[in-house]
């Protein structure tokens, strides 16, 4: 088992959280661990709106409500809003979290609405779009900021060829949308819409890879990414944060709706 005291030092807040409730509900490594990490780096104030976009089971919206007082919408297309809220009601957020099932492309959100947006292991998913971005930048107020933490190389992998021995067999079902921080880096700030405050792997880093592979050793559940973690000898899979401030520059770009219909 991953020792105490250094988890207690680095997440104080999210070891106040039942870890059973954190297993069953993080879909994937620690949830809250990494939100924890994410959230030292930028300034939550009470009546913010935020976005937790890809929300999962809506733990981390939770969290935000609870120990920032923020109002958080929690959207993910494949979890049941209505799951979401019960949850919220249990944790007796329902006042400060608005859950809702929405696709990150089709967004129903007036522009310049959140002070915030907020991605936990999820904008790999669909943040590797170059037009994402520009889409998403829409919704956030000038000078609110986009803040994501997730799963990254330590170095970018161009070609089959360079791919690890150990990724090879999973590569291409897992990870090869997965890249490096100075890919990501570049990808934010050529469109000129934010300007980057953070871009760096996670200085718990090694403490969250722990504690996902240990958790899912005493589950013994099959899991590709905590196999992966296991025979990752060299430390090239880590993970990330990244916080853009947003600028004042128009966010152009036609409707994911309407290039559907064409």
């Amino acid at each position: 088992m991953v020792p105490q005291q250094p988890l207690l030092q680095a997440f104080p807040k999210a070891m106040r959280y039942d870890p059973n409730w954190v297993r069953r509900h993080s879909m994937g490594e620690n949830v809250l661990f990494n939100l924890e990490s994410l959230t030292k780096s930028l300034q939550l104030k009470p009546g913010m709106r935020v976005l937790d976009l890809g929300c999962g089971k809506a733990i981390s919206s939770i969290f935000l409500a609870k120990e920032f007082g923020v109002t958080v919408y929690a959207v993910d297309e494949a979890v049941s809003a209505s799951d979401n809220y019960r949850r919220i009601c249990r944790e007796r957020c329902e006042g400060k979290v608005i859950p809702l099932e929405a696709d990150a492309r089709a967004l129903p959100f007036a522009q310049e609405y959140f002070d915030a947006v907020i991605v936990v292991d999820s904008y790999t998913y669909f943040g590797t779009d170059e037009k994402y971005l520009p889409y998403i930048a829409r919704f956030i107020k000038p000078d609110g900021c986009i803040a994501i933490v997730d799963v990254c190389f330590t170095e970018e992998i161009e070609s089959p060829e360079q791919v690890p021995e150990f990724l090879r067999e999973d590569y291409q079902n897992y990870w090869y949308f997965i890249h490096s921080v100075s890919w990501w880096q570049k990808l934010w700030e050529k469109t000129g819409l934010v300007h980057i405050e953070a871009a760096q792997e996670l200085e718990e880093a090694e403490l969250v890879r722990e504690h996902y592979v240990r958790d899912f050793e005493e589950a013994e559940q099959p899991d590709p990414f905590a196999k992966a973690l296991q025979h990752d000898k060299q430390g090239f899979i880590s993970f990330f944060k990244m916080i853009g401030r947003r600028t004042r520059k128009t966010a152009y770009l036609q409707d994911y709706k309407e290039e559907g219909k064409k």
